[in-house]
């Protein structure tokens, strides 16, 4: 190579070490020109990733983590970083936190990052904003209204619960994951989509939505092969199934007849979602979908934390199996089945149910950006930035909950349930809908299993948020049939 050459060589090299210094130095001071500094303090870490990485690193969901343990402490409850390739601004504050949340479609928007929208559909529920959203909203409000009390649901949860723990009778251990995946999914597919488990079809789904969920927290590379084509894949294979079976039901419903699986004997969402005019055929398939999702994944982690945690107090055990006994005596001899006034009755249940999910953070934070310029306290969020309220941050700050990381759910019987301090199924206009139903299924898999069953949660199992929470090892327990 000639002297010139080699000259422009050296010159491009330090142009491209220029430009990246440069990149780093606009990264981590950005904020620091725009607004004329109202904009929150932080660091933008690294070009185009920022801190995305270091913000997802796995930790223990029952804390908040080494990264946003560090940022408050140098900046406060409320930071910029640059997240999922925008700039970012992150709430640890509860007021801040309840604002966003408040502000849905007004100064704030749903906005999860483009390739979520490819695994869940454009017209999810999930990442559906305004209009759109308010619809599917209402109708599952609509459907869970009808559904929660009613004895059939009710019949179908304890039926299926007894089901799972018979199957234990003869074990010494459990994978309680396996085992309250099963019975979430066979509750959830029986009351969508009247499917009983050992049909082939709810076998196919079951298996298919194992490979969504691989590839919803995966990385974005839609290459054949990768976890998250697969999910793709999967997800339109569910969606070819669930239409099958609605074009089966309408044509059943046209003709009639009185097998019982007819209309007449069904009283499953899909039959109700059928009679919805509201809706387009897509969005009943998503709506299936987003039903399917949520009363599966959502309600075997709450389970798996609510079993996690109860394995560590045996006093709350204790307490637990007192009051489902008492509910037990109560129960006329020839009603065998419990009901929603049973359901009421369960408060220290309800108690156990919120502190797993305080100490657990199944959902540790949701994606919002800014419409406008929004002005809160003495800093500016700007117009287009990515928001993130930190519901986990909240529920772990101890200047809101007196000795926040111990599992304690007498701290219920002080403490009101508002959503400004507690937020584990999301809120304003986007809490989730189904979570009542999540909170009936596990307390009837726990008027149960206290009363057959102790267990003990075997060395070093605990819930990872990654940034989903997951128990690694499975949560595995040794159990032991109670003394009759």
């Amino acid at each position: 190579m000639s002297m010139a050459g080699e000259f422009w060589l050296i010159v491009m090299l330090f142009v491209l070490v220029g430009l990246f210094v440069f990149g780093i130095i606009l990264n981590h001071f950005l904020p620091l020109f725009l607004k004329h500094g109202l904009v929150p303090k932080g660091s933008f870490g690294y070009p185009l990733l920022g801190e995305t990485l270091s913000f997802l690193k796995s930790h223990p969901s029952n804390s908040i983590g080494s990264f946003l343990q560090e940022h408050c402490s140098r900046y406060g409850k409320v930071f910029t970083s640059h997240l999922f390739f925008s700039p970012t601004v992150v709430s640890c504050d509860q007021e801040l936190n309840y604002f966003i949340l408040q502000n849905e479609d007004k100064l704030f928007q749903c906005s999860y990052p483009k390739p979520i929208h490819g695994i869940l559909g454009k017209v999810s529920m999930l990442v559906a904003v305004s209009e759109t959203h308010k619809k599917l909203r209402n109708v599952a409000l609509s459907l869970v209204n009808t559904t929660k009390s009613k004895p059939e649901f009710l019949n179908d949860v304890e039926r299926i619960a007894t089901q799972v723990l018979n199957s234990w009778q003869n074990k010494e251990q459990v994978i309680f994951c396996d085992e309250a995946r099963r019975f979430a999914f066979n509750v959830i597919v029986k009351q969508v989509l009247g499917l009983t488990p050992n049909e082939p079809r709810a076998t196919q789904i079951l298996q298919d939505f194992r490979t969504f969920m691989k590839g919803l927290i995966s990385l974005p590379l839609f290459i054949p092969g990768t976890p998250y084509a697969r999910a793709v894949q999967a997800r339109n294979r569910i969606s070819s199934t669930v239409k099958a079976i609605i074009e089966e039901r309408r044509r059943r419903n046209v003709d009639g007849g009185d097998d019982e699986n007819s209309s007449s004997n069904r009283s499953d969402f899909l039959e109700i979602l059928l009679c919805v005019d509201t809706l387009s055929e897509d969005e009943k398939v998503s709506f299936v979908l987003d039903s399917l999702l949520g009363g599966y994944e959502t309600t075997f982690l709450l389970m798996a934390m609510v079993v996690y945690f109860l394995g560590q107090s045996n006093l709350a055990m204790e307490q637990l199996k007192i009051e489902h006994e008492s509910i037990r005596k109560m129960k006329d001899k020839d009603d065998h089945y419990l009901n929603w006034e049973d359901y009421k009755k369960m408060v220290f249940t309800q108690h156990v149910i919120n502190e797993a999910l305080r100490s657990g953070n199944i959902v540790k934070f949701v994606h919002r950006k800014a419409l406008k310029d929004v002005k809160f306290r003495d800093y500016v969020i700007p117009s287009g930035w990515k928001v993130l309220p930190i519901f986990s941050a909240v529920h772990l700050d101890p200047s809101i909950h007196a000795n926040a990381f111990q599992f304690n759910p007498w701290r219920w019987l002080d403490e009101d349930q508002t959503c400004k301090k507690f937020t584990p199924f999301g809120g304003g206009s986007r809490c989730c809908p189904g979570s009542e139903l999540g909170k009936v299924e596990v307390a009837f898999f726990l008027h149960h299993l206290i009363q057959n069953y102790r267990w003990r949660v075997e060395d070093g199992e605990q819930p990872i948020a990654f940034p989903y929470v997951e128990f690694r090892r499975g949560l595995t327990l040794n159990i032991s049939r109670c003394s009759e």
